[in-house]
């Protein structure tokens, strides 16, 4: 959130309510889940960190109290290389995995089981993640985030049912 946050702010200066709002426009409804007072506990932490400055808010008599955040050469320095850094994430097992292959190893649950009831999960937030796509423009930044939610939810429905086919041979004492 922190790079984020001060990637919206190499824009233009802005206080947190700006920034929190240009951040939901981006992120459209996968922004839903963001709490406006996230913005401003980051916003807290990276002036701590010395990466943003604020100014109070000229011409704002009904809100005197309005912080401006701007970029510090800091920040600016920290925009500029999380810009650069090439990230994704790593081949670490997710949870789901994890659990899967330990409750099986263990035979602490029917693996075919837990595959059905997150398969059940996945199929859910995938129509979810289909129906946000159908309500958003296409060419918005928020319908390119949404397309790749639901290709990566496909995926991981696609491997449910390579597990599937795994666990149901091994059953027929192949």
């Amino acid at each position: 959130m922190q790079d984020v946050v001060l990637a919206l702010l190499a824009k233009e200066p802005s206080h947190g309510y700006e920034l929190r709002a240009r951040l939901l426009d981006a992120l459209g409804p996968l922004g839903d889940a963001l709490n406006a007072g996230q913005i401003y506990v980051t916003l807290g932490r990276l002036e701590k960190a010395g990466l943003v400055a604020w100014e109070r808010a000229e011409g704002l008599p009904d809100r005197p109290d309005r912080k401006v955040y701007a970029l510090t050469a800091a920040g600016q320095q920290r925009v500029s290389e999380w810009l650069t850094v090439v990230d994704w994430p790593g081949l670490v097992p997710t949870e789901f995995q994890l659990k899967l292959v330990a409750a099986a190893a263990a035979r602490l649950a029917d693996p075919i089981a837990l595959i059905d009831a997150q398969r059940r999960e996945l199929l859910r937030r995938l129509r979810d993640a289909q129906g946000a796509a159908l309500k958003e423009d296409d060419d918005s930044p928020a319908a390119l985030l949404l397309e790749g939610l639901v290709l990566r939810l496909q995926a991981d429905v696609r491997w449910l049912e390579a597990c599937e086919r795994y666990w149901t041979t091994r059953r027929a004492g192949r």
